[in-house]
């Protein structure tokens, strides 16, 4: 099932989506294969897979030293995509790929659209990359049949909004907070105006990310979208306990979402 599927299926369904991040290459590739098999059997819906960037201006400083440790160990392009083509062949989980726009230009933007979509991803999110020069990319992605994601933040502005969303597809990724990723407390509640204005533009589900980091905070933020992105608080319990912390965490995050919507 592709990425747009998946997420309309959760929003049709009144279920909440449960996006997890996990950095190509940390601390290997045979772990991150392992560690998205696992959140794929906690429930998760989705797998963002962070292609490694030397400045990763969005990520807090967990993923910031997970994407340094990976390349050092060698992570690159190549591998990643070989990554992707095992885990098309081992697992049902829709697959974005999450990086910078300077890997996908020095790749080749039509290449790299072309390789990935072949190896199975059905998404692209890059957050360096505005609305404004979004159309560098867009094409190859819609040639390619991926969704190019979409961000919105507490300081986008009425008039970025309209154009933000008419392009969207698959999900907009709503930023919960200025700043880089990471575990924060946050009052999810003060997102509610701006969502609120942007379901008046599109139908395309909203996933709230950055500073989700506990089942609590999860299911604060889901009250105000139809998805959540969990990442540092993976990659965290990834490096300091492994895969079967992460499958037990990815599950606590589900079961407490699935509660959520009950309650």
């Amino acid at each position: 099932m592709k990425l747009a599927e998946k997420m309309q299926d959760c929003k049709l369904s009144g279920r909440k989506g449960l996006i997890i991040y996990i950095t190509a290459g940390y601390p290997d590739y045979s772990t991150t294969l392992q560690a998205v098999k696992a959140v794929e059997a906690a429930g998760a819906d989705l797998v963002e897979i962070g292609l490694p960037f030397s400045d990763p201006m969005a990520d807090g400083p967990i993923i910031q030293k997970a994407a340094a440790q990976a390349l050092a160990a060698g992570a690159t392009v190549n591998k990643t995509l070989k990554l992707v083509e095992q885990l098309t062949k081992e697992t049902k989980i829709p697959l974005a790929i999450m990086t910078y726009y300077n890997i996908v230009l020095q790749y080749g933007i039509d290449k790299f659209a072309a390789d990935f979509a072949k190896a199975g991803i059905s998404g692209l999110i890059l957050p360096d990359l505005p609305i404004e020069e979004s159309a560098v990319v867009e094409p190859a992605c819609q040639q390619a049949g991926i969704d190019l994601i979409r961000f919105i933040a507490p300081t986008t502005t009425p008039e970025r909004l309209k154009p933000i969303c008419s392009q969207a597809s698959g999900f907009i990724y709503c930023i919960s907070n200025t700043g880089v990723t990471g575990v924060r407390q946050i009052d999810y509640s003060q997102l509610a105006p701006l969502l609120a204005d942007v379901r008046k533009e599109t139908t395309v589900p909203l996933a709230i990310g950055f500073g989700i980091g506990s089942p609590e905070a999860a299911c604060q933020a889901a009250k105000h979208a139809d998805a959540v992105i969990v990442g540092s608080a993976v990659v965290d319990r990834l490096a300091k306990q492994g895969v079967a912390a992460v499958q037990e965490f990815t599950s606590t995050l589900r079961q407490a979402l699935d509660k959520g919507v009950q309650g």
